[in-house]
């Protein structure tokens, strides 16, 4: 028996049928998203996604998270729930617009306390944070082309065991078809093959929404 399944639409259907719903903040928060971002509110991570996010940050004990790419909230929120008590995130963006939709979301779950924003190019905030900082799990969502400054940075203040979760490694599918060269295909390649070839992680690849690359720091 092939340890392989495909995964087609109805066995993919049925995996999200099988996991913990969303209540209904988060159903909120997905509609509000396309309501008033329409065709790019693509860019909202998959609730599973959310779900993953919010089990590693509360299985991993992680008290500091940073995340690159905020959008209208829906990671963030996730992942501040499952932060124990003191816990906090630092979000890194630079839309003014969509961040104002992640805060009232933040405030209505009663995790805005917990989170930090800071609206500037997300470079120059992991860059003006001292080396000795070290979070706990790090996420990266953001332009594509910028990925491996973000692993960069993130990785030289995450504390040994500490875990990077990167979004969109399988783009669509387009980073096996050779045809496609565009700058944000060719810099999701990148990122994957330097992460695989990285011996200072521990990396797995998985197929969750548009695929996630879990990296875990060694110490």
């Amino acid at each position: 028996m092939s340890k392989y399944t495909p995964i087609d639409d109805t066995l993919h259907a049925y995996l999200l049928a099988h996991r913990t719903p969303d209540d209904p903040l988060l159903v909120e928060l997905q509609e509000e998203t396309r309501r008033i971002t329409g065709a790019r509110s693509v860019m909202q991570i998959a609730p599973e996604e959310g779900t993953l996010l919010g089990l590693l940050v509360a299985s991993t004990g992680s008290r500091r998270v940073v995340e690159v790419g905020t959008f209208t909230g829906y990671s963030a929120l996730c992942m501040a729930r499952a932060l124990p008590p003191g816990g906090t995130l630092l979000a890194c963006d630079v839309s003014a617009e969509y961040t104002a939709v992640a805060q009232r979301f933040w405030a209505k779950a009663g995790v805005a306390d917990r989170i930090k924003l800071v609206l500037a190019p997300a470079v120059e905030t992991l860059r003006a944070l001292p080396e000795s900082e070290l979070f706990d799990f790090g996420f990266i969502d953001a332009d594509k082309t910028s990925y491996p400054i973000y692993y960069e940075e993130i990785l030289r203040r995450l504390r040994p065991g500490g875990l990077i979760a990167i979004d969109n490694v399988l783009w669509n599918g387009n980073v096996v078809r050779e045809a496609d060269q565009s700058d944000d295909t060719r810099a999701i390649r990148a990122i994957n093959e330097h992460v695989a070839a990285d011996r200072r992680v521990q990396s797995v690849m998985i197929g969750v929404s548009d695929g996630v690359t879990l990296a875990r720091k060694l110490g």
